[in-house]
């Protein structure tokens, strides 16, 4: 194979058109695309495309023209002209969506049809010096789409289709172009008007009205509507399109709320996009979803999803073992306990909760009918992502098992809605006294219309969704303008009482004219997803479990509107800490509080993952206290009890968890958080997805929390981050001699110093180059130039410096010096052009917070110590020239012995150990910043024995680090790693260690 491979990707080699053809067609059968020499028939070869035309390769819907070579040019759009008459012709002729490849081997370039032209939507390139086989492989695969009953595991749902996908990337931009091409139309204007109502509903100042995020949404959600047929057994590929999009044949089964008339329905109502819908069944259906035996969906919405779009909503995904045993340990009656997960996600929560549920029913011979009947009462899940309720259903079907859904059971319902449990708005206008209502909008007349159902048909879920689902069918039913359709069986049917019917006929008449003048009937959608939370949270519809991982959206990343509505609803309930914590407070436990307060029964009982700092951190004090003092409906909670999962390697979460349990209580009755908590430790192994495989490398043990409030140190106030010099780009240099001629004295010529670390869009961008007065040259320390007792030589920058003053401002001096104004005038058109933020100017960045004047003057002695990293690193800095950045903190010190002093306690292992629990959590404690301050560091005595000693003992340590012969081109992560492998064994280690412990113990 990699010979094979290594002679199609070499350009230089003497071949003819035929014969890479032929070594293509070797590739495509020898390669696992689900081709093979028993069937010849799936490539053709030269395949006849009429007029005395020939297509290269022909396999399946893809069409591959092969060329000795692709350079950019007049031969390339030669080539994509022959290749586009190709696509379309076979396109028009079938019915169906083609592609195209173009290709010489090495480069191999992907295309999909818009309108007559062929548009790029990626290439892939192969090394001829030991070619990548596998990445080629699922380059091409992801276009071929002939792959077979591939087994859904989490690593190839993400792969092959991803948002890196090919597969992906062609299915995205098919449908980008159809929405560009109908987005004018009614039903599609009014569809995402629809759809951009309940999201700016449910999401609030979160949601951006973005056509790129109808068009990402319409994807997910066709993608799950195709998976939902598959992971039941289905036949999608036998299927009508139209019938896909709106499950009539989950209707016909009468499995409700799985597949709904949506918004995004709208792909099966156009010119194009049934063909659409053909190719992107196609490429779901290459998976065998019946072996899929857990959240799998998790996996394809988290690769499809953009971790900014889910850091953006808070969204962190709870692997199954850790929501299975959650749920085993607060479901212990699985058969009598109503479970809600507040913020299902995909529904992973709701999987194992359906899968207990079933289990329970089978151990108790209830007949599988009414198993299937009350789960559906039993197990319910919201969310405010509508393609995570998409996905969170289909979860839920995988759950229940298609051998579960035969043909003995009556109709059940999905109970997965698309709603906001927080309720930032509260839609108690959707009751009244005896009716649940929504506003269907102005008539041409003006006149408000109202669908509206008997309240008490809320009351059965799986009926209330058959009636408004049933009506919506039936009114977009052809029907006699004169003689108006009879609901008399369908009453019968439905089981609507006398006293019912003339209400649900005017709603019925109300949509149908809806439906006549073409606002749709997806009012039903709508009507369904908004009312049941609000029914939830009514007194005798509330649950006896809550259960999940509630969004963690840091107040700094919340919109402007969010953060006022955010700080109200936390100081009501007093979990407000304050502006001086605002920066660190976070949605996940006023989540947690409202949904203890709207959907919790008195008693019952809550399990939420939570983050880590909620345990111990001063600024979740108020939620710790169990007391939430809301004028309305004031909330008491009894914890019981946590699991600290921080030490768990590899970190199931981006940030430190912990899982917190408890009750609601009376009111008056708080109790707090308990100061003992289960700590778990271990190393879990990459295949774990069931409890039981994950157990018995975890290791559970009570220890009491770490205080909230130790004795802080001194020093603290007077410690300072260091400045912001980004983006490194317009900064930082590297001196050049000039040429021959040099540049004068006092001057030296400069280019931008790059790095490999660089992101975008700096690193795209030509290097800056010029001639700068050498005063403006600064020597500038940064993380990587710093080393226990110790540091490197210094980085350099330009900048604009008079004395302390910065010379960016109108009126300043940067004029008198002709290199620098030069240099800083290309830097400030850089910033201007590609800045992501409006508000600061590059000096106003610059000196953001004062961080870069506030060091100016600098006093002869500061000890600066690392912002961030898995060890406290810290050192004496001598040079009042050298200014420090933002990956540093520093302080001025006294004298050296202080500075010593300081050094010791700082760069001992002892010091970090103590230091690490007061952290800030990420996968691990990193975040050193000010943290270790909370620590009783005292300030330095020379009067004090303890305090001359430890200076006498970093002074030792400090020479010996000095002479320490480390490797230039080494890495400063490698030279911190060797000089505290060497201060381990250095004498003074034990004293400074013991003397360490005993005074901050």
């Amino acid at each position: 194979m990699q010979p094979l491979l290594a002679r199609i990707a070499d350009r230089r080699a003497a071949r003819s058109e035929a014969t890479l053809q032929a070594d293509i067609r070797q590739l495509l059968l020898a390669g696992d695309f689900g081709l093979s020499d028993s069937h010849l028939d799936d490539i053709d070869l030269e395949a006849p495309a009429g007029g005395g035309r020939r297509i290269d390769i022909e396999v399946g819907y893809t069409i591959i023209e092969v060329k000795r070579q692709l350079q950019i040019g007049r031969h390339l759009l030669e080539a994509e002209r022959q290749l586009s008459g190709y696509v379309r012709s076979r396109s028009l002729g079938s019915g169906q969506r083609y592609v195209g490849i173009l290709t010489d081997g090495a480069t191999w370039r992907a295309y999909h049809l818009v309108g007559d032209a062929l548009a790029l939507i990626d290439s892939h390139t192969v090394a001829t010096i030991r070619p990548n086989g596998l990445a080629l492989f699922y380059w091409l695969e992801g276009v071929l789409a002939t792959s077979q009953r591939v087994r859904p595991a989490p690593a190839e749902v993400a792969r092959r289709l991803g948002a890196r996908s090919t597969s992906h990337k062609l299915d995205r931009a098919a449908l980008a172009a159809l929405y560009a091409e109908h987005q004018q139309q009614p039903t599609v204007k009014l569809k995402r008007k629809l759809w951009a109502e309940l999201l700016d509903s449910a999401l609030g100042t979160q949601f951006v009205d973005d056509p790129e995020l109808f068009v990402e949404h319409t994807l997910l959600m066709n993608s799950a509507y195709i998976i939902a047929h598959l992971v039941v057994g289905i036949d999608a590929l036998e299927l009508q399109p139209q019938d896909l999009i709106t499950g009539q044949r989950f209707d016909q089964a009468r499995i409700l709320g799985v597949v709904e008339h949506d918004f995004f329905g709208w792909t099966t109502e156009v010119a194009g996009g049934r063909e659409f819908i053909q190719g992107l069944t196609r490429r779901l259906a290459r998976f065998d979803w019946l072996r899929a035996d857990h959240d799998i969906l998790k996996v394809l919405y988290e690769s499809m999803i953009g971790p900014e779009t889910r850091k953006r909503m808070g969204e962190y995904y709870t692997p199954d073992w850790l929501a299975e045993h959650i749920v085993d340990t607060v479901v212990t009656d699985p058969l009598r306990q109503r479970v809600l997960d507040p913020a299902c996600g995909s529904g992973t929560f709701l999987f194992h909760a359906v899968r207990r549920y079933l289990a329970a029913a089978e151990r108790a011979d209830v007949p599988l009918n009414e198993a299937l009947t009350q789960l559906t009462h039993h197990v319910v899940g919201v969310d405010l992502h509508p393609v995570a309720v998409a996905l969170a259903r289909v979860t839920y079907l995988l759950a229940i098992g298609h051998q579960r859904l035969t043909d003995q059971r009556d109709a059940i319902t999905i109970p997965v809605y698309l709603g906001d449990s927080m309720q930032w708005r509260e839609r108690r206008d959707l009751f009244t006294e005896e009716h649940v209502r929504i506003s269907a909008g102005h008539n041409a007349s003006e006149v408000e219309e109202w669908l509206r159902f008997p309240k008490r048909l809320l009351d059965e879920p799986s009926q209330f969704d058959q009636v408004v689902a049933g009506l919506a069918s039936i009114a977009a039913k052809p029907r006699d303008p004169d003689k108006p359709p009879s609901l008399a069986a369908f009453f019968h049917h439905m089981r609507i009482g006398p006293d019912d019917q003339p209400m649900i006929h005017g709603t019925f008449e109300a949509m149908c004219r809806l439906h006549d003048e073409g606002r749709d009937h997806i009012w039903s959608y709508y009507l369904r997803n908004l009312a049941r939370p609000v029914w939830l949270a009514m007194d005798d519809n509330r649950v006896d479990v809550l259960i999940g991982n509630p969004p963690w959206l840091s107040y700094r990343h919340m919109p402007a509107g969010m953060q006022a509505m955010f700080k109200k609803l936390s100081s009501d309930r007093g979990l407000w800490r304050g502006s001086q914590f605002a920066t660190q407070q976070d949605l996940s436990t006023l989540f947690v509080a409202r949904a203890v307060q709207q959907y919790l029964r008195d008693g019952g009982g809550f399990a939420f993952v939570l983050p880590n700092a909620v345990l111990d951190r001063e600024h979740f004090e108020g939620f710790r206290s169990g007391w939430y003092k809301d004028e309305v409906e004031p909330t008491a909670v009894a914890f019981t009890g946590s699991w600290d999962l921080r030490r768990l390697r590899p970190h199931p979460f981006p940030r430190g968890a912990s899982v917190v349990f408890g009750s609601k209580a009376a009111t008056g009755s708080p109790r707090g958080l308990p100061s003992i908590t289960e700590r778990w430790t271990g190393r879990l192994g990459g295949d774990a997805r069931r409890w039981e495989q994950a157990a018995p490398s975890i290791h559970r043990e009570l220890v009491p929390l770490g205080p909230a409030h130790p004795a802080e140190s001194p020093y603290k106030t007077h410690v300072r981050n260091g400045a912001t010099i980004f983006p490194k780009i317009l900064f930082f240099v590297e001196t050049e001699s000039g040429g021959r001629l040099g540049v004068g004295a006092g001057r030296h010529a400069v280019r931008s110093a790059r790095s490999n670390l660089e992101n975008a869009p700096w690193k795209e961008l030509p290097s800056l180059e010029g001639v700068v007065e050498s005063e403006f040259i600064r020597p500038v320390l940064l993380g990587e130039t710093l080393l226990p007792y110790r540091i490197l030589p210094a980085k350099k920058a330009v900048l604009p410096l008079d004395g302390s003053t910065l010379m960016t401002t109108p009126g300043s001096r940067l004029d008198y010096y002709f290199g620098l104004a030069e240099w800083w005038r290309k830097a400030e058109a850089t910033w201007e052009a590609h800045r992501s933020s409006a508000r600061l100017t590059l000096g106003e960045q610059l000196d953001f917070r004062r961080k870069l004047t506030a060091q100016l003057p600098a006093p002869p002695l500061r000890l600066a110590y690392s912002a961030s990293g898995m060890h406290v690193v810290a050192a004496i800095v001598d040079d009042p020239a050298a200014v420090i950045e933002h990956g540093l903190y520093y302080c001025a010190i006294n004298s050296r012995s202080e500075g010593h002093y300081l050094s010791a306690i700082l760069n001992s292992p002892a010091l970090t150990a103590l230091a690490r629990p007061l952290m800030s959590y990420s996968k691990d404690e990193r975040h050193i910043d000010k943290h270790l301050w909370k620590l009783p560091i005292p300030r330095y005595d020379d009067t004090d024995r303890t305090h001359r000693r430890l200076a006498e003992l970093g002074q030792e340590q400090c020479q010996f680090v000095a002479g320490l012969d480390l490797e230039k081109r080494r890495s400063f992560v490698t030279s911190r790693r060797r000089i505290r492998a060497a201060l381990a064994g250095h004498p003074a280690t034990r004293e400074i260690e013991a003397a360490v412990m005993k005074m901050l113990n």
